[in-house]
C-alpha cells in the first residue's frame, strides 16, 4: 500500500516525528504530510501512515505511537519513540532507496539504530537528558531542531508548519550524511583490508586515497601497523593511528624534531626533499610526492621502534 498521507501531530514539533518524516518522505515522496490531532486524521485508514500520535502501535494498521500505556519497548527494555518504530519497520527500505548495497543494509541499519536512533528515542521519552553533554547540551540534535520552532509571540498561524518543514530539511541533511558516512565506512573496510594483506609485516599502510581506516585495522588485528600514507589532493599525507575511538593517544607519534615545521625547515630536519608539513601535535604530516611521504614514514617507524626498545630496556632494569 502506498499512502496518500503521512499523519503526525500538530503544534510544537520534536526530533522524533521530524526524523520519522525524513524516512517516510524518502519512501513515499508523493504523500502529503498532515499535521493534525483531529480524530478523522489520527484514526487508522488504508490511505495513511500515522506516527507520534493516535495512542496505539499497530504496524499492520500503520500507526506508530509511543505515548500510550503499554507503549512498545526494545528487547532490552529501552523505550521507543516514533522514530525508533518507524526505523524498525521502514529503515531497511530507506537504506535500499538510498543506494546502500543489499549486503551492507543490516549492518548500517543496526549501526544507525544504536548510534543515532536510540539516543533520540531515549531523549524523547525522558530516559536521557541532553544535559549529559555538559556545555554542549544546547548543541545536541534534538535541542537544535527544537530551536527552529516559532518564537512564543509569533502570530502567524501558518508559522508552525513553515518551521516544521524548514526543520525537516535540516533533519534530512543530518540523516542522509550519517547514512552516507556509515555506508562509506563499509566500502572502505574492503579496501583497507586488501591494503593490509598487501602490506604484510610492514609497519606502514599505504592506501589509494583518504578513507576511514582504523575500524578495518582493528578488525584485522593488524597491531603491527604504526602509520598510514595516502594521496591527498595535490600532495601526500602521512598520519598516525589512534589507539582508541576517543582521545588522542596514538600507536606512535611522528618524530619530535619535525613538530610544527614546514617546507625547507622540515626538509632540513628530516633530510627528505619534498617534506612539506608536520603538525605541531605530531599526528599528521604531508609531502609533495609519494616517495617523500614513504621515506618520512620509514624514518618515523625507525624512531618509534627505537623509542619502544629504549622504554622496554628501562622497564626490564
Amino acid at each position: 500500500m502506498i499512502p496518500d498521507f503521512l499523519v503526525t501531530h500538530s503544534g510544537g514539533f520534536h526530533a522524533d516525528e521530524l526524523l520519522s518524516s525524513v524516512i517516510l518522505t524518502k519512501l513515499f515522496p508523493q504523500a502529503r504530510i498532515v499535521r493534525s490531532r483531529a480524530p478523522e486524521w489520527i484514526s487508522p485508514g488504508s490511505d495513511r501512515i500515522i506516527y507520534d500520535v493516535g495512542g496505539a502501535y499497530d504496524a499492520q494498521a500503520q500507526i506508530f505511537d509511543h505515548h500510550q500505556r503499554g507503549a512498545p519497548l526494545r528487547d532490552d527494555g529501552q523505550p521507543y519513540s516514533s522514530f525508533g518504530l518507524i526505523w524498525k519497520h521502514y529503515g531497511r527500505d530507506y537504506l535500499a532507496a538510498s543506494g546502500v548495497p543489499e549486503a551492507h543494509i543490516d549492518k548500517v541499519h543496526a549501526s544507525f539504530d544504536a548510534s543515532f536512533v536510540l539516543p533520540i528515542d531515549l531523549v524523547d521519552n525522558g530516559a536521557l537528558s541532553p544535559s549529559i553533554a555538559g556545555p554542549l547540551a544546547g548543541l545536541t540534535l534534538p535541542t537544535l531542531l527544537e530551536t527552529l520552532k516559532p518564537v512564543f509571540d509569533e502570530t502567524d498561524p501558518e508559522a508552525i508548519d513553515r518551521c516544521f518543514h524548514a526543520a525537516l530539511a535540516v533533519a534530512r541533511s543530518f540523516v542522509e550524511a550519517r547514512i552516507a558516512g556509515s555506508a562509506a565506512k563499509l566500502r572502505a573496510e574492503g579496501l583497507v583490508h586488501q591494503a593490509i594483506v598487501d602490506t604484510g609485516a610492514g609497519r606502514v599502510l599505504e592506501l589509494p586515497m583518504g578513507m576511514p581506516f582504523r575500524p578495518a585495522i582493528l578488525k584485522a588485528g593488524a597491531d603491527h601497523l604504526l602509520f598510514v600514507v595516502h594521496p591527498r589532493d595535490k600532495d601526500w599525507c602521512l598520519t598516525t593511528i589512534r589507539r582508541a575511538d576517543e582521545g588522542f593517544e596514538v600507536r606512535a607519534d611522528l618524530p619530535a624534531a619535525w613538530a610544527g615545521l614546514t617546507n625547507g625547515d622540515l626538509e632540513a630536519a628530516c633530510g627528505i626533499a619534498g617534506a612539506s608539513f608536520c603538525h605541531n601535535g605530531r599526528f599528521v604530516a604531508a609531502a609533495k610526492s609519494r616517495e617523500a611521504a614513504l621515506a618520512m614514514a620509514d624514518l618515523a617507524v625507525t624512531e618509534a621502534l627505537s623509542i619502544e626498545q629504549a622504554q622496554a630496556a628501562v622497564t626490564q632494569v
